[in-house]
């Protein structure tokens, strides 16, 4: 793990810094304690990286679970009189949180990480793509010095009443000068970091250029602070939570509440918490494989099980639930990290700051981190990768560009339900016309040859009914079985069912192979039920004359 200490820890380091203010808005967007975030984003840092097998992956507070977190709160806190306590609400969720946790250990050992793998690729990428645009335009009014919305919420809508597109309308009307220089000097940097000649010198090698956008930001917040025209209001800085008295940093973790342990609300919500969350980490270490320059595969398995681990240990002292993040990762690749390492490393800055510099972080700018985003969504959503998907033909590049346009405008699991779906419709539109071939636009006087594939299924009936029902009286029809393996047994009637509607209406047919599904078995049967060749020769010899 410590092979490549000189690219992990800046690499942690610049993790650290956008994962901050993430931590914080997840947890404000979820409507727990804000500290509830950064716990969260420590123990996905240090607990779930150790256990994890994953080289990259960066783990952390989930925002596709802050609508689900928000509303179990709130259901769990409310009494029979329709009063929503607080105190009463977030204990009984992280109790919940916590079984949630035991239930993805236990997904582990039954082996459900596979899960992850039946998702198209163009799902994957229209996610990472989805994500990177959201990330951008959730950035835009911190960019612009407009900060009274929930940072680092991935959904459309927000607790503010807006939605990702009005908040940009409204930023408009508030914009904030200095917010806009910081950007501006902010992404000039981070765009020189990028050139060539800036990547060959050992110097700007080690100095990351996102560490360089906070010094610089802190820098210039303290020179605006002392022009009245230019200065930060609060909610354009950082925010983490201070300790209210010396020691009383403990003070800030909670305790679950068990007294209702076994109440349905409880167990639904456990249950609820453990498969969302299993598999937004399973989609993100899918999309973090694919962006890995290395291409280490992470082993699933114990990826649920690291996970689950992290969701025990931070249900107990105070924390949100915990997934693979593809924010934070995809930062973590960005900057060059290489193992665990610098996983580890942002979780250790974040415990550290939590505990000792709160006030140091409180000081950089909310625009300086937008700025660092920017270029993260960017590199999730470049152009070329538009391009890409368009060449691959329209069977990827739809499912890719729903997957965009539902996570933009929904949520991320909501989004990636709705490519996944116009994908599945496309493999089943593509299954119904191409297991077999016909032409409805024949040569008069010419055989009408239909051709049946490998497999087909009953999802071909219609197609196979719609392409019979077309062929003309006295026709001469050719139907070609040779290279099927399997076919259905409804399938397998309607042939029967045309054989003497052929008869009948003057048709001639002619069948090569033979479609009936108790012969073509026999085939597969052969190398289990004859062990001699001689046998099988006898046999197949004995089917096809009998």
């Amino acid at each position: 793990m410590l092979s490549h200490i000189k690219s992990d820890l800046p690499a942690g380091l610049v993790v650290f810094l956008v994962a901050v203010p993430l931590c914080l808005g997840i947890a404000l967007a979820s409507g727990a304690p804000l500290f509830s975030g950064i716990i969260a984003g420590i123990v996905g840092g240090t607990v779930v990286a150790l256990i994890s097998g994953s080289h990259i992956g960066v783990s952390g507070p989930a925002a596709g679970l802050a609508v689900i977190v928000a509303d179990s709160i709130t259901k769990l806190g409310t009494d029979a009189n329709g009063v929503f306590d607080m105190d009463r609400g977030f204990p009984l969720f992280l109790s919940a949180l916590v079984i949630g946790g035991f239930l993805q250990v236990g997904l582990a050992f039954l082996r459900a990480g596979i899960i992850g793998y039946y998702f198209p690729n163009s799902v994957i990428k229209g996610m990472l793509s989805g994500i990177g645009i959201i990330i951008i335009l959730k950035q835009i009014p911190h960019a612009l010095g407009h900060d009274v919305i929930p940072d680092g919420f991935l959904g459309f809508f927000q607790g503010d009443g807006e939605n990702t597109f009005t908040e940009i309308i409204v930023s408009l009307q508030d914009i904030n000068p200095a917010a806009v220089i910081i950007t501006v000097v902010s992404m000039g940097i981070l765009i020189l970091w990028e050139q060539s000649f800036m990547k060959r010198r050992k110097l700007f090698q080690l100095v990351q250029g996102p560490l360089v956008v906070v010094v610089v930001g802190i820098l210039l917040s303290r020179y605006f602070s002392a022009n009245d025209g230019l200065q930060l209001a609060t909610d354009e800085m950082v925010n983490i939570p201070l300790p209210k008295e010396a020691g009383g940093f403990l003070a800030l973790f909670s305790s679950p509440d068990w007294s209702e342990v076994f109440t349905w609300d409880i167990l639904i919500t456990a249950f609820t918490i453990a498969i969302v969350a299993s598999l937004e980490t399973l989609l993100c270490v899918e999309a973090t494989d694919k962006l890995d320059p290395d291409k280490n595969v992470t082993p699933t398995n114990r990826e649920l099980l690291a996970q689950g681990a992290g969701n025990i240990v931070s249900g107990f002292i105070g924390g949100l639930p915990v997934t693979q993040v593809i924010v934070r990762s995809s930062a973590n690749i960005q900057s060059g990290g290489k193992t665990k390492l610098a996983a580890f490393t942002h979780g250790i800055l974040i415990l550290f700051s939590a505990m000792f510099i709160p006030n140091i972080l409180n000081m950089i700018p909310l625009s300086s981190l937008a700025a660092i985003l920017f270029l993260v969504g960017y590199k999730l959503a470049k152009p070329s990768l538009f391009k890409e998907m368009v060449r691959k033909g329209n069977a990827q590049f739809y499912p890719f560009l729903i997957t965009i346009l539902g996570i933009v405008f929904t949520d991320l699991l909501v989004g990636i339900g709705i490519g996944l779906a116009v994908a599945v419709f496309l493999i089943l539109y593509k299954n119904f016309t191409t297991p077999f071939s016909f032409k409805e636009d024949h040569q008069p006087g010419k055989p009408i040859e239909i051709k049946l594939g490998e497999n087909v299924t009953f999802l071909n009936k219609a197609g196979i009914m719609q392409a019979l029902s077309v062929i003309p009286t006295g026709s001469v029809v050719i139907l070609d079985a040779t290279a099927s393996k399997y076919i259905h047994p409804d399938v397998v009637e309607i042939l029967d069912d045309f054989k003497i509607h052929a008869e009948k209406t003057g048709i001639e047919l002619e069948v090569k192979g033979d479609f009936h599904e108790e012969r073509l078995n026999h085939l597969d049967l052969l190398k289990d039920s004859l062990a001699h060749p001689s046998e099988r020769k006898s046999y197949i010899h004995s089917v096809f004359n009998s």
